[in-house]
C-alpha cells in the first residue's frame, strides 16, 4: 500500500495499491521533492474516467515502471474533483504545451517548487497512435531535468506566466460613467440569442455536431429569452434538444438519468457514465421548461430522474454521491445495453411491441448490442399505431419495468461515493426547483435534509469556513468559490420553498464571507480559491459556464437577488461591476458564458419583488411558484418583519395580500394568485 491508503476519494484509493508510491496533494509530498530536489508528477484523473482506468492497468501496475518512477520522481494522484483548482492550473498548462484540447489522465511535471515544465495526457505502455510509450516519456523528462536545468527552470517560469496571464483577454474595458442601464440593452440580449441560434442544431437540438454535451445553461438562456420576448425559434430550440436528448439513448429509458454527453449528433450512443452536476442542471432546466409549457414529458422525466437520484446517488445521511462509472466489469456500457433475444425472453409476447418502440434489433445499433431509444414520442407512435396513448405508455412501462428488474441483477457500474459540497449544492438546488414546480413533498423533504447536512457536515472549527469534500465522516480540502457559490444559491432555493428566514441570513453570511476571501477588487471578480489556501502555485479566476456554471456568473445570480433580499446596494453594484467587466467576452462567446447573459438579462428586465403577507402566505407563495417566474424574488410571512425590506411595512390584513413591487415600490396588494402574476412584469 502507497500513501493513497489514508484518502477517502474512491479514484485515489483505486490507486492505493499500485507500485507507484503515490502522494495525495498533501504537504508531504512537496516537502519530499524540495529535500530531494526530485521533479513532481502530478497525475490528475477521477474515478469514472476510462482513459484513467486503462493508463492504470498498462502502466502505473506495472513493477517496472513504478520503479523507475519511484527512483527518479516524487509522484502526486489528484482526484479532479477533489481538487479543481489543482486540475485548472495544469490543465491550462497542458493546454499551452499542446497547443489544444487536453483531457484525462493529465499528467504533468512539475519543478520541485510546483511550476509546471511539461504536460500532456494518456500514453500507451508502448508507442502508438502518434503517442510516445510512458516509459521513453518518463526517461526523456528526467534526462531534461538532471542535464538541462536551466531549460526546463525557464520552461517553467514562462508557462507559468502564460497561465497566470491567460484570462487578461477576457476583461474588456468598462467606460467610464457608464451606467447598468445604457450597458445592457435588448439589443446585447438579442445579439446573444442569435449568435447562440447560429450554433444551434435545428433537427437533433442542441448544439454543433459530435461528441454533443447538454449545453444546459445555453438552453436556460434561450428558455428565459423566449419567455421575455416571445422568440419562436428560441422557444423551439429549447423543446427539440430536450424531446431529442430524453428520446435518446443519452438518457437511460429504464432507471432515469441523463449520461454525461453523447458521442454521436442524435444522441443515441452515450458516454455512459452519469454525473450528479449534469442531472442537477438538466432538472432545473426541466422544471423551467415543464413550469413554461406544462408538457407532460418533462414532468415524466423530472420524476423518474430524481427517483434515479433518490435510488442510486442518495446516502443515508443525506448528501449526494458524485458520479457512476460507464463502465462495468471492465466493459463500457454493459450495465445498460442489451441483446434482442435477451429482451424476447423477458417480455415474451409484448417484446414486439417494446423493441419497435426502443429501437431493438438483431444486429444492435452499437456494437452489435442496443441501446434503448425512442425513435419518436409516444403520441406519434399510438397514432401510426391506432393505440390509445395511455394504453400504449401502461404497456411500455409494465415492459420496463420487467426489464429493470433483470437489470438489477446485473453487476453495477463503480460508484464514487464521495460527497462534494459544490454538486450537492446543485442537486439541492434542483430538488427545490422540483418542488416548486411539481408539489411533491418528498422533494422538499430532500432538498431541506440535504443543505442541513451540507451546512453541518462541511462546515469547519472556526464555525464558517467550508471544506470541500466529505466521505465515511471525514470532511477535507478548503471549500472553493464554487463550493460557497453554488450552496448560496441552493440556500436561496430552499427559503423558497420552506419560508425559513434562517437560511436567507446564512446566504447573506457565506456571501459576505465570499466577498471577503475571495475578492481580487483590481479586476472585479472572484479568484477560484480563498486567501487562507496557501497549497497552490497561483490562484486562477474561472470565469468560463462549461460542465459547470462559473462561481463568479453564480455568484453575479446570488448578489442580484440578495442584494433586494436585503437591500443592500452594494451586493447589487458589483453585480453590475462584474458584468460591466465581462460584458465584451460574454457577447462574443455567449455558449461558454451562458449564465453571465442570463445575469445581464436581470439586468434589462430587472427583477420583479413578491411580498407575500397573512396566515395563507406560504401555501400561496408555493402555488404561485408552480408558475414559470423566470427571474424574481419572493418572500412569504405570516407576519411583518422588520429584518426583511420585503416585508415592513405591510401590515396584516383579514385576507392575505399579494404585494409586487419593484425597488421597493409596490403596486396595490391583491389577494388572487392569477392577478398577481400578470401585474408581474407590467412595470
Amino acid at each position: 500500500m502507497n500513501h493513497l491508503q489514508y484518502e477517502t476519494s474512491p479514484y485515489l484509493l483505486q490507486h492505493a495499491t499500485n507500485p507507484v508510491d503515490w502522494y495525495a496533494w498533501k504537504p508531504e509530498a512537496f516537502e519530499r521533492a524540495l529535500r530531494e530536489d526530485k521533479p513532481i508528477l502530478v497525475s490528475i484523473g477521477y474515478s469514472t474516467c476510462h482513459w484513467c482506468h486503462v493508463m492504470e492497468h498498462e502502466s502505473f501496475e506495472d513493477e517496472a515502471v513504478a520503479a523507475f518512477m519511484n527512483t527518479h520522481f516524487v509522484n502526486v494522484k489528484v482526484d479532479r474533483e477533489e481538487r479543481p483548482d489543482v486540475d485548472h492550473i495544469y490543465m491550462e498548462a497542458c493546454q499551452f504545451i499542446s497547443g489544444g484540447g487536453c483531457g484525462w489522465p493529465l499528467n504533468c511535471f512539475l519543478t520541485p517548487d510546483g511550476r509546471p515544465f511539461f504536460a500532456g495526457t494518456y500514453y500507451p505502455p508502448v508507442q502508438a497512435h502518434s503517442r510516445p510509450a510512458w516509459m521513453d516519456v518518463l526517461q526523456h523528462i528526467y534526462k531534461s531535468f538532471k542535464e538541462r536545468r536551466k531549460v526546463v527552470e525557464e520552461q517553467a517560469d514562462q508557462l507559468l506566466g502564460l497561465i497566470e496571464n491567460s484570462d487578461a483577454r477576457l476583461f474588456g474595458q468598462v467606460i467610464e460613467g457608464l451606467t447598468p442601464a445604457q450597458a445592457f440593452t435588448p439589443v446585447a440580449l438579442q445579439g446573444i440569442a442569435l449568435g447562440l441560434l447560429k450554433r444551434a442544431d435545428r433537427e437533433f437540438g442542441g448544439f454543433g455536431g459530435a461528441p454533443k454535451f447538454p449545453s444546459t445553461m445555453t438552453l436556460r438562456y434561450l428558455l428565459h429569452y423566449h419567455f421575455f420576448t416571445g422568440d419562436g425559434a428560441a422557444l423551439q430550440q429549447v423543446a427539440v434538444s430536450l424531446d431529442k436528448m430524453i428520446q435518446g439513448g443519452i438518457y437511460d429509458q429504464l432507471g432515469g438519468g441523463f449520461a454525461r454527453y453523447a458521442t454521436d449528433r442524435a444522441w443515441l450512443v452515450p458516454h455512459f457514465e452519469k454525473m450528479l452536476y449534469d442531472n442537477a442542471l438538466l432538472v432545473v432546466l426541466l422544471c423551467e421548461a415543464f413550469q413554461l409549457t406544462h408538457e407532460t414529458l418533462y414532468r415524466e422525466t423530472i420524476e423518474e430522474t430524481l427517483s434515479y437520484i433518490q435510488r442510486e446517488m442518495l446516502s443515508a445521511e443525506g448528501g449526494f454521491f458524485a458520479a457512476q462509472d460507464a463502465d462495468s466489469e471492465g466493459v463500457e456500457g454493459k450495465f445498460y445495453v442489451w441483446d434482442k433475444t435477451e429482451i424476447d425472453a423477458l417480455l415474451g409476447a409484448e417484446a414486439t411491441l417494446f423493441n419497435d418502440f426502443y429501437g431493438v434489433s438483431e444486429n444492435g445499433n452499437w456494437e452489435h448490442v442496443n441501446i434503448l431509444w425512442r425513435a419518436q414520442p409516444f403520441e406519434s407512435y399510438a397514432q401510426q399505431h391506432d393505440l390509445e396513448v395511455e394504453s400504449l405508455k401502461l404497456r411500455l412501462q409494465q415492459a420496463r419495468a420487467v426489464l429493470f428488474a433483470a437489470r438489477d441483477q446485473r453487476i453495477y457500474p463503480g460508484l464514487d461515493d464521495k460527497i462534494l459540497l459544490d454538486w450537492n449544492a446543485l442537486m439541492c438546488t434542483a430538488f427545490a426547483k422540483a418542488y416548486q414546480a411539481l408539489g411533491t413533498p418528498a422533494y422538499l423533504e430532500i432538498a431541506q435534509r440535504n443543505v442541513d447536512f451540507l451546512l453541518d457536515k462541511f462546515l469547519q472549527n472556526d464555525g464558517v469556513t467550508l471544506f470541500h469534500t466529505y466521505k465515511n465522516g471525514q470532511a477535507q480540502y478548503d471549500a472553493f468559490l464554487n463550493d460557497y457559490a453554488f450552496l448560496i444559491e441552493a440556500l436561496l432555493e430552499v427559503y423558497s420553498i420552506t419560508f425559513d428566514t434562517k437560511y436567507l441570513d446564512k446566504a447573506k453570511i457565506y456571501t459576505d464571507y465570499v466577498r471577503a476571501n475571495f475578492f481580487d477588487a483590481e479586476k472585479n471578480v472572484f479568484y477560484f480559491t480563498s486567501a487562507h489556501q496557501k497549497d497552490v502555485i497561483i490562484r486562477k479566476i474561472d470565469l468560463y459556464d462549461s460542465a459547470l456554471p462559473s462561481g463568479n456568473s453564480a455568484m453575479v445570480h446570488n448578489l442580484q437577488r440578495l442584494g433586494i433580499l436585503f437591500n443592500e446596494p452594494a451586493y447589487r453594484s458589483l453585480a453590475a461591476a462584474m458584468l460591466m467587466s465581462t460584458q465584451s467576452a460574454v457577447e462574443q462567446y455567449a455558449s461558454s458564458f451562458s449564465l453571465w447573459a442570463l445575469a445581464i438579462m436581470n439586468e434589462v428586465h430587472p427583477i420583479p419583488e413578491i411580498a407575500i403577507l397573512g396566515e395563507d402566505a406560504f401555501e400561496i407563495a408555493i402555488s404561485m411558484q408552480r408558475q414559470f417566474l423566470p427571474n424574481k424574488v419572493l418572500m412569504a410571512s405570516k407576519t411583518e418583519s422588520d429584518n426583511y425590506p420585503l416585508l415592513v411595512g405591510k401590515p396584516l390584513e383579514a385576507q392575505t395580500k399579494i404585494y409586487i413591487c419593484q425597488n421597493y415600490a409596490c403596486q396595490q396588494p391583491v389577494e388572487s394568485v392569477t392577478v398577481a402574476y400578470e401585474n408581474l412584469y407590467s412595470f
